[in-house]
């Protein structure tokens, strides 16, 4: 890329920030899920409202954006993207305690972090995905990794701020966080951004998608893929400290730092070696290992092992998610913003959904998340069998 006449390079750059804002906004708040329950009187059932709403208005941006972002451009929807999460991530520190209900002056909050975070999902992608790069699937993946830099960055910093200034100090580091979206809203001022679709060509819009049976395939998988991350990653913190007993601070870095640190790992192995891996193969077993890891963090009867099951999880979701977005953009190559903004609205049901069921469940069986995240394990299968409807279907198409 250094011989090109602009320097994609920085856009790049700016595209794995974004990725890291996006781990903020997902991953900083369920840390304090206790914390509100004590401070707010806060009860499980809305702890749980909490997650689903986040991605339900995520969800809602991915489909609403489809219809706006080619029309003011994507820098101008780069940049609101960064300011929303900026703006939601300063409200939480205010709006709880002004407000005469602390709960909903946190969902006030959320609503407008969650915009940032879903047009970020369907914006960084496709802007990655036009720059000038030798291998898309393995830019796509490293890319992906940088949200699990940065879900790990958010667990371990946070740990260590929380047991030096305590847990009530947590309006500072929130403030701390905001800066990285303020600052990347401005790079995304400054970078070359290229056109996602070739000159003379036309997208195939959301009609045009709509008629491709793959479509639909890749769209299940999209929300197969946020489910099985999301249902055990949200609750890692949670399930450590209240179901395992395990005290916070080596909860965190045990359940939900272990989680991000190995799906980075795995995302950030395809994407130096991706050019080697059949993308499908790789998929396919991703999805028996997650099965698996589900089983073992919901029946092992050692809090060890069900701890273990939790970080195995993180390994095993990591190609989900990016390597459904490389299938995507490699058999429907006309797809444009449409088809990438669609694709995170399921994702984005999928993250919603997955923790919610867990949640539901839980809650039926008297608050027991082992159950909950068992429940749960039907998305990986799910997932692993629309995976092989999508390889007969590439065989139809070719």
């Amino acid at each position: 890329m250094a011989g090109l006449r602009k320097n994609y390079k920085n856009t790049v750059y700016a595209c794995f920030i974004g990725y890291i804002v996006q781990a903020i906004v997902n991953n900083f708040i369920p840390l304090l899920f206790i914390t509100f329950q004590t401070d707010y009187n806060i009860p499980l059932n809305k702890i749980t409202l909490l997650v689903t709403f986040n991605f339900g208005i995520q969800l809602v941006t991915d489909l609403v954006s489809a219809g706006f972002i080619d029309k003011i451009g994507y820098r101008i929807s780069l940049v609101l993207a960064h300011v929303f999460a900026a703006t939601g991530l300063f409200l939480l520190t205010v709006l709880p305690d002004i407000l005469p209900d602390a709960f909903t002056g946190i969902l006030v909050s959320v609503a407008f972090y969650a915009v940032g975070g879903g047009l970020i999902e369907v914006l960084v992608s496709p802007v990655l995905e036009s720059c000038p790069t030798d291998n898309k699937e393995k830019a796509m993946s490293l890319l992906h990794s940088f949200y699990c830099w940065g879900h790990a960055g958010v667990v371990l910093l946070s740990t260590i701020f929380f047991k030096i200034f305590g847990m009530g100090s947590w309006k500072v580091l929130m403030y701390i966080w905001i800066t990285i979206p303020v600052i990347n809203s401005i790079i995304f001022t400054k970078v070359p951004i290229a056109s996602l679709i070739e000159d003379g060509s036309e997208s195939m819009g959301i009609a045009g998608l709509f008629k491709e049976k793959i479509f639909w395939t890749l769209m299940l998988m999209m929300v197969c893929a946020g489910a099985s991350e999301q249902a055990v990653s949200q609750w890692a913190s949670f399930f450590a400290e209240k179901g395992l007993g395990v005290g916070k601070a080596a909860g965190d870095l045990a359940g939900p730092m272990a989680f991000a640190l190995l799906m980075g790992s795995s995302r950030a192995f395809y994407g130096k070696y991706g050019d080697k891996i059949n993308l499908d193969k790789f998929m396919a077993g991703s999805s028996v290992l997650c099965i698996f890891s589900y089983l073992i963090t919901s029946l092992a009867p050692v809090p060890a092992i069900n701890l273990a099951g939790c970080a195995l999880c993180g390994l095993s979701v990591g190609i989900m998610w990016p390597g459904s977005f490389s299938k995507a953009a490699a058999v429907l190559r006309h797809g444009g913003t449409a088809m990438f903004a669609l694709l995170a609205l399921g994702g984005d049901l999928g993250c919603s959904g997955g923790p919610a069921l867990a949640g539901m469940v839980s809650s039926l069986f008297g608050n027991n998340l082992k159950t909950g995240i068992l429940a749960a394990a039907a998305f990986p299968v799910l997932l692993l069998l629309s995976l092989c409807v999508c390889r007969y279907q590439q065989k139809e198409c070719s």
